[in-house]
């Protein structure tokens, strides 16, 4: 539904160039949530603004829904009338809403149906659909100042799908909310997702958003992708940032001769002891350095680092005991003591620093 290939964008001022985006390739498949996630500076709010021209590109292509938007930016009058048409079938949601303070809420979300040039009546009537779909029917006549910021991200939500899009792009939309209200959001993004067929596009900083509702992810660094992928082969993938960043575990191996791991449990296997059964099968003492555990799109998930006694060598058949059980293993490097505390120790992006702040 949504790809970009090469996607440069070089900013200039005063004579200087800071690029934001370095040769991004992206792959959003339709009907998916799909998040972006890195530090402030990574280049994401680039990126989303590039993949419907509301920034253009240097260099790179941006397609949606099959339609090459790059090749009908700045090409005459009727490339602009077929970029109009195209913008129109991508909804936008905004971090600070950037409603009309003087404008109902209805009226609000009748805007973009009012640039489209449709009658009045089929403005009143989209619009109370979709605040009714937003929960939000008891506020038509209502004005931003009196919404709360749960409320006018609603209603920047219903005005976003006021052209019926195909795909919705958020840009940070809940990182100036409450949690509480930052979790209602995104159940109303997911069952938008779902019941409208929607393909979502979401830039965040917070991997609770990821772990809550994106069937597919990428970290950004520095204008680049560094890693993408569903969030599931992403978890399953040996040496992940971003699976660490999810999961983080931690924990020193208590000395020499000691092997540790990092297992990566989903689904059924999460609720399984396993590890009581491989201490049992195998009559050896394991120590649980760390572990995590959450729900991921539905999905139960978790991380733990063990620590077995003895070199790996000595640990190859209940390594394969626990391969046998659908995990997935990781070998923690525990070669000499320096070696052990740069292996177990190194995190595993910035972002997990940023996310403990």
């Amino acid at each position: 539904m949504i790809t970009t290939s090469g996607l440069t964008k070089v900013y200039r001022s005063r004579g200087r160039e800071v690029t934001a985006l370095d040769g991004v390739d992206l792959h959003v498949r339709e009907g998916e949530v799909y998040g972006v996630i890195g530090q402030s500076g990574a280049g994401k709010s680039s990126l989303i603004r590039c993949v419907n021209l509301l920034e253009r590109p240097t260099s790179g292509t941006v397609t949606v829904a099959g339609q090459d938007l790059t090749a009908l930016a700045g090409r005459g009058p009727r490339a602009g009338r077929e970029l109009r048409q195209a913008r129109s079938r991508i909804g936008m949601v905004f971090q600070h809403f950037n409603l009309l303070s003087s404008r109902t809420v209805q009226d609000n979300v009748e805007l973009p149906l009012e640039i489209l040039g449709r009658s009045g009546k089929e403005r009143s009537r989209k619009a109370l659909e979709l605040l009714d779909l937003v929960g939000l029917a008891d506020k038509a006549k209502a004005y931003p100042a009196q919404l709360s910021g749960g409320q006018k991200q609603r209603v920047g939500i219903a005005r976003a799908l006021a052209g019926d899009p195909k795909v919705l792009l958020s840009d940070e939309a809940t990182s100036a909310l409450d949690p509480e209200t930052t979790r209602s959001i995104l159940t109303l993004l997911r069952d938008l997702n779902r019941q409208l067929g929607l393909t979502v596009l979401l830039i965040t900083h917070e991997m609770d958003v990821v772990k809550s509702i994106c069937d597919s992810a990428a970290l950004m660094e520095h204008g680049r992708v560094v890693e993408s992928g569903t969030v599931t082969d992403l978890l399953a993938t040996p040496g992940s940032e971003l699976a660490s960043a999810l999961f983080p575990v931690a924990g020193e191996a208590s000395g020499d001769n000691r092997t540790v791991l990092d297992i990566t449990f989903q689904g059924e296997s999460a609720t399984q002891p396993v590890i009581s059964q491989l201490a049992r099968t195998y009559n050896i003492d394991i120590s649980i350095l760390g572990a995590a555990i959450d729900t991921v799109g539905g999905l139960q998930v978790g991380r733990m680092r063990i620590e077995l006694p003895g070199r790996y060598e000595d640990n190859v058949v209940p390594i394969g005991f626990l391969r046998e059980q659908g995990l997935h293993i990781e070998t923690v490097e525990q070669t000499e003591p320096a070696q052990q505390t740069q292996q177990v120790d190194r995190a595993p992006s910035a972002l997990v620093k940023e996310e403990a702040k």
